[in-house]
């Protein structure tokens, strides 16, 4: 299995719900920062290869995370174990910000299996 970070500093793609941006990467982490505009979430996805955590900066969420509510908001953050099953999604009016930090061993956009999603993107 190969091993490390595909991405680089300043990689970013829009997505139907918003952008994301890398920050920083580190030996077996990535952080990024990501946009989830109003009323609009990530698909419910889970990673064999990473975990991750989020911390709101800005705006209001819901952090799905294993079938399990928690809300996001300026300072919270939550822990999404390694094959975790989770999801972001903004409840506001303004966008919701969070830092994403990966850790694992090979940290790839690949790297995401989406179990449900509304962008027919499964």
């Amino acid at each position: 299995m190969k091993s490390g970070s595909c991405y680089k500093i300043g990689d970013n793609d829009q997505r139907p719900w918003g952008r994301w941006h890398v920050l920083d990467i580190g030996d077996r982490h990535v952080v990024k920062r990501i946009v989830v505009n109003p009323g609009e979430r990530l698909s419910l996805q889970y990673h064999n290869h990473r975990s991750e955590r989020w911390t709101a900066v800005s705006g209001h969420g819901i952090a799905e995370i294993d079938g399990m509510e928690h809300v996001l908001q300026l300072g919270h953050t939550v822990d999404i174990p390694l094959k975790a099953t989770h999801r972001a999604s903004c409840t506001g009016d303004a966008p919701l910000v969070f830092i994403e930090i990966q850790y694992g061993e090979l940290l790839d956009e690949n790297d995401i299996i989406r179990l449900s999603d509304d962008y027919n993107r499964v």
